[in-house]
């Protein structure tokens, strides 16, 4: 049994793609209920699918499997709900934790989240310059919502974009 303890972020518009190289990314959801997620997920070739739990205080329990890429493209185009996700994304060492910068592409352009995988709910996380306003728990940014609800239907709306260079972080 595994547990995802994350914590997101938005990012804001700097060089930090220079500190690393991205991967493409595509993933589609099959329809769930309860926030329970089962995810197909191409990284570059390989193919894997992913459950996830409902988020709880202690994280949310997560298992993921390789699968033949052959039966991932299947699911994703027969299965998934549309649109499938596509971004890319940035492996970045920073403060002894890696974080994922995943830039959006397609009907979530614009949009780029940070996030980072925990030891533990208390972890200390010493933020890098790049991030901005914290957007753990809101469930607006999760990859599955972002199914349903692309970021190109609200990126106009008030804290739905990264804030500027130097603003206050949450």
């Amino acid at each position: 049994m595994g547990t995802e303890i994350e914590r997101k972020f938005l990012v804001a518009p700097r060089n930090w793609e220079d500190l690393a190289d991205g991967i493409v990314i595509r993933q589609g959801y099959l329809p769930t209920r309860d926030n329970r997620v089962v995810r197909v997920r191409f990284a570059g070739t390989a193919a894997f699918l992913t459950l996830k739990g409902p988020d709880g205080p202690g994280g949310r329990l997560e298992y993921e499997y390789a699968i033949p890429g052959a039966d991932a493209e299947e699911i994703l185009i027969h299965l998934c709900e549309k649109p499938i996700i596509e971004k890319t994304r940035y492996p970045i060492e920073f403060g002894g934790l890696v974080w994922e910068v995943d830039v959006f592409h397609s009907d979530n352009e614009g949009l780029v989240v940070a996030e980072v995988e925990l030891e533990s709910v208390g972890q200390e996380v010493p933020l890098p310059p790049w991030v901005t306003h914290e957007v753990t728990g809101d469930q607006k940014y999760s990859n599955a919502s972002l199914v349903k609800n692309p970021y190109v239907k609200w990126k106009g709306e008030a804290g739905a974009v990264s804030l500027p260079p130097g603003a206050p972080r949450s």
